[in-house]
């Protein structure tokens, strides 16, 4: 089983910059593929950007793509996804998740087995 715990949410100015961090309680092997999600209430939660086991591979959806980074650090533990040039549409909850050893790379969200509890990016 793999825990996840994310923090570094807060509220910041249009424009701004933010590091999300999310510290996993396995290696990077056994967590697997890990992505950021995003939800807001009233709809679904969506793929923000997503990093393979070893790290060299990413995919970021368009809305977030030149503006959003994610990266990871295996010898930490740790998820990073670092956020600029922030916009008001991307004010949400942000989510950690991890796939397990099963899945290499995905973007798809049932493949996503384990989930942090959240942490909240407002921007105004």
């Amino acid at each position: 089983h793999v825990q996840l715990v994310e923090s570094g949410g807060a509220s910041v100015q249009v424009g701004g910059s933010l590091r999300l961090s999310c510290v996993t309680s396995a290696s990077a092997i056994r967590t697997g593929c890990m992505a950021w999600f995003r939800q807001t209430p009233g709809k679904e939660r969506e793929v923000v950007a997503s990093i393979d086991t070893g790290g060299m591979r990413t995919l970021y959806a368009d809305s977030v793509k030149g503006r959003f980074t994610i990266s990871r650090d295996s010898a930490k533990n740790r998820l990073y996804l670092q956020m600029s040039s922030l916009k008001p549409e991307d004010t949400a909850m942000y989510y950690c998740a991890a796939t397990g050893p099963d899945f290499a790379f995905t973007l798809e969200m049932r493949y996503f087995s384990y989930w942090g509890q959240g942490t909240q990016v407002t921007v105004s």
